[in-house]
């Protein structure tokens, strides 16, 4: 247990500032003695430099990595509580071994990442990105979109984000066939879905959306061999994680018509390079990984991340994602 009249919490990644000057951030600092920074620790060093002499860390940004060296060398740390669904970014069998609980926010952006999907969906199956520009340049391109009443949609991850996908799906009137790791009877009927296995999915729906957390099993799940089960008149989703597809894979599909058109929030690398392939094609609508960023999802998470800081002091704690 830690000495709560000597607790050191460090926010070594507030930027953008969501955090600073909350009432979150007020709560933080009843808790303890709160360091937070508003910039990115651009390397190893910093990092450690910023984390070093706290007990609690509450990690805002994914580009924060909690390896095993930087664990190591935090003699003190003892809880990394994450904002966000997504723990990739920390080395949970080191965290294990060094007896750091490492905490994430389960659900906390359900709705608005899954409202996202939606958006994307329905923007590139309307061509209104394309639409737009060209009226704004002077045109008039009356071309066909595609109506998505009765076409069926196929939900890779049924987890918090997942399910709210299905309800959406359905919703605007489709048939939804979805995808997990763990099938069963009893969660297709609670979910009101029927699991199919991903090559029938792939092949069997017009919208593909992904709503996995980045995994050894998720990494590179969409690679060339599974574009090329979708229809060429499918559209591929994608509001996870940017290595969850093969991206170079997913440019020439898109290139060679092999598939309509894609929405992606998140790429391999972010920010996308200035002039990579996807910038250039009008069948694809881009956005900056931020499906999350409402200010309702916002103070969700942040308010669990704090609730898990509190859980782990009182000896309860939450929404662990490695044993100890």
């Amino acid at each position: 247990m830690v000495n709560e009249k000597q607790l050191v919490i460090s926010v070594p990644d507030d930027e953008p500032p969501v955090l600073a000057g909350t009432h979150v951030e007020e709560r933080l600092r009843r808790i303890g003695e709160v360091r937070i920074w508003g910039d990115r620790p651009l390397d190893p060093d910093t990092l450690v430099e910023r984390i070093a002499g706290a007990e609690v860390v509450v990690n805002i940004r994914s580009t924060s990595e909690f390896t095993a060296g930087v664990m190591e060398r935090c003699p003190r740390l003892k809880v990394i509580s994450i904002y966000g669904v997504g723990v990739d970014n920390a080395d949970l069998e080191a965290a294990s071994r060094l007896g750091i609980a490492v905490c994430n926010t389960p659900g906390y952006s359900s709705v608005s990442a899954a409202e996202m999907s939606l958006a994307l969906m329905l923007a590139v199956a309307r061509r209104i990105v394309s639409n737009d520009r060209s009226i704004r340049g002077g045109g008039w391109a009356r071309g066909y979109g595609t109506q998505l009443h009765g076409k069926t949609l196929g939900v890779v991850g049924t987890g918090s984000i997942g399910r709210q996908m299905i309800r959406l799906g359905k919703a605007v009137g489709m048939q939804v066939l979805a995808w997990t790791l763990h099938p069963s009877p009893e969660r297709a009927r609670r979910y009101g879905v029927r699991f199919v296995s991903l090559d029938e999915l792939l092949a069997g729906s017009d919208v593909v959306s992904l709503h996995l957390v980045l995994s050894p099993q998720s990494m590179g799940l969409i690679g060339e061999r599974e574009l090329s089960l979708m229809k060429p008149t499918a559209i591929l989703v994608n509001t996870a994680r940017g290595p969850m597809v093969d991206e170079e894979a997913l440019v020439r599909a898109l290139e060679e018509g092999r598939i309509a058109g894609a929405g992606l929030d998140v790429f391999c690398d972010e920010p996308l390079p200035p002039g990579h392939p996807l910038t250039r094609m009008d069948n694809v609508v881009l956005s900056p990984h931020v499906a999350a960023m409402t200010p309702e999802a916002t103070l969700a998470g942040l308010e669990m991340a704090v609730d898990n800081v509190e859980s782990f002091l009182a000896g309860r704690p939450t929404n662990v994602v490695n044993p100890l």
